[in-house]
């Protein structure tokens, strides 16, 4: 919901030192998977019951989601870097909450259930950029992309910022999941109905 919105105000940050990356020879693709490593790091550390370990490592990952675009539009974007971003992102979504189950049993149904709503927004967002790249659409809301970025309620923004909070009261995460979800779920229905419109 509010990615579009930011991307002009951290972009230029971000494309300062994707650029000074860039001229060290690292590539686009290496900030990716150290990216989904710290990320599957964090979610490791919160399962130890070390969530405020789990916190800088959640943040570290992020920078270096941001920043694995800003080094490729340094250099040269390719296809491939924009699959090996999608999936990096999603082992950082996963291994988070993963972590809050493997931490106490409580949490695991909620968990498994946002899990469950991430798999489902992810089949939304991706089935709409295959579409939309079938019919030529094209958006720059959310600066140059690889593929067709649909807006919805849960995008970047709102899951870090969810994360954040999971890590600093991790005894509220049941009730964060649970709210979280729900938005997951409005997102799929929100991209769904603006795919009936678009696509029918």
């Amino acid at each position: 919901m509010f990615d579009a919105r930011l991307r002009p105000l951290i972009n230029p940050a971000l494309d300062r030192m994707g650029a000074a990356l860039a001229r060290r020879g690292v590539s686009a693709n290496q900030v990716s998977v150290a990216g989904a490593a710290l990320g599957a790091l964090a979610g490791l550390a919160i399962g130890l019951g070390q969530p405020l370990e789990g916190l800088a490592l959640v943040l570290a990952s992020r920078l270096l989601d941001g920043l694995d675009g800003a080094v490729a539009r340094a250099g040269r974007p390719t296809d491939f870097g924009g699959y090996l971003d999608i999936v990096c992102d999603y082992v950082f979504y996963l291994a988070v909450p993963l972590g809050f189950g493997f931490a106490a049993p409580a949490n695991l149904p909620f968990a498994l259930l946002l899990v469950a709503t991430f798999t489902l927004t992810a089949v939304s967002f991706l089935a709409y950029a295959t579409l939309a790249a079938k019919q030529g659409l094209e958006t720059r809301a959310h600066g140059p992309k690889s593929f067709f970025y649909s807006t919805g309620l849960a995008e970047g923004a709102e899951t870090i910022l969810a994360f954040v909070l999971m890590c600093l009261w991790p005894a509220g995460f049941p009730q964060i999941a649970a709210i979280f979800a729900g938005l997951c779920l409005l997102t799929v229905i929100q991209r769904s109905v603006i795919a009936w419109r678009v696509f029918r």
